[in-house]
């Protein structure tokens, strides 16, 4: 991937949690709940629980392939690469749409409730919004979730106080009554069965802000755990305020002017804060309300605009489009996508915006939940989640149905529309994007007779998508690396020749048989184009019977020939570096993860001079673990460490967190245990968390230069 198209990782768990939770709470809860009562009457806030239910098996599969594809796009991503390119346009280009659609339906309501202070037009205040926002994505994704932040932690504030002093009022007061025996509440369901599935529904874009997160995972740190912890907990404190806080208003407001409310929320607080001085409760609300627009918008803006540059370097859109500023942000696509935003602002009204972004999500939700299962079917080794879902398939099954069902009760207009939304995206793929693009997706990889469909490179950019991930919380990489036996090489050996004595002592070491690890070493597999570094050759095996990661590293200063071929084109590469992994053959994902960490650091710059540099087994495993988790400490007298001489390991104060994984003494390397007494002049490496090895770092300064200087 180009430079100028790569995203920084700057988001982390509360940035996910925020930008979720503030593109949910806008529409849904300071304009929706009046037009949605419509359909169903005061049971709307029924309507809002089961809406949260049915989202359920999307946010459950979204978040699977968020954390195994972490790449902007989000849907149309995941729809490409397991549906195809033909599939990912519609989807791309539809929720794109959607999610424009939602951005400017959130925008107006900061229109509707700027009135309450300004005789202002609405679309007035809404395309001047538009415009702010737009300054602001450019500037940045973290400068832009910051502002997200600060708006949803005022925004939970305000409705937190709301639902707590709503309940009160409602259950402890004698100003009303109990809900039961109060007028507002009957007839509860006013259209039956179709008229709280309409509802639900119609409601449903209330919490499509949860799945938005998707579309900026490649800038999220950690996506493995902050995706779908960041979701679930957006949807948790979501739902809750939203059904507590709709039950509330019906409770408050006369059903007639209920209906007809663009701002119940802000009406619901006339009633409410009564220990506040005048109108400060009122205005408190539509302050809250305002924040809650924005953040949607903003949020909006930042997902939505990533679908024209994951489209455009996927080549299914002009590449234009994929190009990255200064500030990391993808310019000409938030442009595209402001421009598209205020097109929409005058155009529909807010009840028909609502409905056709619902009705499109839905359908992609449908496609989203065969995704998953398109996935896990297709055996692609690479395909490697970090949270799976849960009761796969069957709530996949259940997600497709609901999305059916919902789909059908958004009325004959929304379908229309987004039939012509696929219609008009099958054009532009046949018209334009077809003959860019080669791939194929993972279904393919599924059904044995569409076996010659398969696309080779879709196993190698998932392991790409591996490495840039990185290590999962557990894996035993860096134990496997000060565990490793290091060889150097003997200048006469060939290939076959090192693989044989490199095999043999591997079968000794773990009692494995020594045929069968030279037959995988020797086997070619579907992820070795993405393991050819110039001068390196790693070779990988499984079996069954090792339970733990090993590594034999050998060094060959004047190079061993290795043959390659490719069909009747045969040749041989001089390498200098191996690197020899077995696996248990049940890992064979943790076996993806260490081969694609291992990649990642053999890619350093001058790294097969730095290696062969090296002059002992500690400085070579160092070199190899080298990063912000580890700390290199001689045990010098008249320094800081000099009282760690002569006690023994478990004696010894570390902060927590830490490890010492090696010792060198008098030119020998050992892993060290409890008991081992620490000597002078020994040579501790120490590994742990970032933060602990910083404590470390900050206490043996003294020792770090003497290291330095020997």
């Amino acid at each position: 991937m180009a430079k100028k198209e790569k995203l920084k990782k700057e988001l982390g768990l509360f940035d996910v949690f925020s930008i979720s939770t503030g593109a949910m709470f806008s529409s849904g809860f300071f304009l929706l709940p009046g037009l949605a009562s419509q359909f169903t009457g005061p049971s709307v806030f029924v309507g809002y629980l089961i809406a949260g239910l049915l989202i359920l098996p999307a946010m459950f599969s979204m978040a699977e392939i968020s954390t195994a594809l972490p790449r902007s796009g989000g849907a149309y991503f995941f729809l490409d690469r397991s549906l195809g390119p033909l599939i990912g346009t519609i989807g791309g280009l539809g929720t794109y749409l959607a999610l424009v659609f939602k951005t400017a339906f959130a925008i107006v309501g900061i229109g509707a409730y700027a009135a309450f202070f300004w005789d202002v037009p609405v679309k007035t205040i809404a395309i001047a919004a538009t415009f702010a926002f737009m300054g602001l994505n450019l500037v940045g994704a973290k400068k832009t979730s910051r502002l997200q932040n600060f708006f949803v932690v005022f925004l939970l504030i305000v409705l937190g106080t709301f639902v707590v002093e709503g309940l009160y009022r409602i259950f402890f007061t004698e100003g009303i009554t109990m809900p039961g025996a109060n007028s507002h509440f009957e007839p509860f369901f006013t259209n039956g069965f179709e008229g709280i599935i309409t509802t639900a529904g119609f409601v449903f874009v209330s919490y499509l802000g949860l799945t938005k997160i998707a579309s900026v995972a490649e800038e999220i740190k950690n996506p493995e755990r902050n995706i779908p912890m960041g979701m679930l907990l957006s949807l948790v404190v979501t739902a809750s305020i939203y059904v507590l806080g709709v039950f509330i208003m019906v409770s408050l407001i006369d059903p007639k002017a209920f209906a007809n409310d663009l701002a119940p929320a802000a009406t619901a607080a006339e009633h409410l804060f009564g220990w506040l001085p005048g109108e400060t409760g009122t205005y408190l609300m539509i302050g809250a309300a305002m924040a809650a627009f924005a953040s949607t918008g903003n949020a909006g803006l930042l997902s939505s605009s990533r679908y024209p540059f994951a489209m455009g370097r996927d080549k299914l859109l002009p590449r234009v489009f994929s190009t990255v500023g200064k500030s990391g942000a993808p310019v000409t696509s938030i442009l595209l996508t402001t421009g598209l935003v205020i097109t929409f602002i005058l155009i529909f009204s807010e009840e028909g915006i609502a409905k056709l972004a619902s009705t499109f999500n839905l359908i992609i939700f449908l496609l989203i939940n065969f995704a998953v299962i398109v996935f896990r079917k297709s055996n692609i080794e690479s395909y490697d989640p970090g949270f799976k879902s849960p009761l796969y398939p069957w709530i996949q099954w259940a997600g497709i149905l609901i999305s059916l069902v919902l789909i059908i009760y958004m009325g004959w207009m929304a379908i229309l529309f987004s039939g012509i939304i696929m219609v008009l995206s099958i054009l532009w793929f046949n018209y334009y994007a077809k003959g860019k693009v080669s791939r194929e997706g993972a279904i393919f990889h599924w059904f044995a007779l569409l076996g010659k469909n398969q696309h080779v490179e879709l196993e190698n950019e998932f392991m790409t998508i591996l490495k840039e991930k990185g290590l999962r919380q557990g894996d035993p990489f860096d134990a496997t690396i000060i565990k490793a036996k290091v060889i150097v090489a003997d200048k006469q050996m060939n290939f076959e020749g090192l693989v044989d004595h490199v095999s043999g002592g591997l079968a000794k070491k773990l009692k494995v048989d020594k045929d069968m690890l030279v037959t995988e070493f020797n086997t070619q597999g579907t992820i070795d184009s993405t393991l050819v570094t110039p001068e390196i050759s790693v070779q990988y095996a499984r079996s069954e019977d090792v339970t733990e990661p090993t590594l034999h590293i050998v060094l060959a200063k004047h190079g061993i020939l290795k043959p390659v071929g490719k069909g009747e084109i045969k040749s041989e590469d001089l390498i200098k570096i191996f690197f020899f992994l077995v696996n248990p053959a049940k890992e064979f994902r943790l076996q993806l993860r260490m081969l694609s960490r291992l990649m990642d650091i053999v890619e350093r710059d001058d790294f097969v001079t730095k290696m062969l540099q090296q002059n002992n087994e500690r400085e070579i495993k160092e070199y190899l673990l080298h990063n912000e988790r580890f700390i290199t400490v001689k045990l010098l007298r008249n320094t800081v460490q000099a009282e760690m001489i002569r006690k023994q390991l478990k004696d010894i104060k570390l902060p927590a967190e830490v490890l010492v994984a090696l010792v060198e003494r008098d030119g020998r390397s050992f892993a060290p245990h409890g008991y081992t007494t620490m000597m002078e002049n020994d040579v501790l490496t120490i590994i742990g968390e970032p933060k602990s090895i910083k404590q470390m770092f900050d206490l043996y300064m003294g020792a770090k230069e003497s290291t330095e200087e020997k």
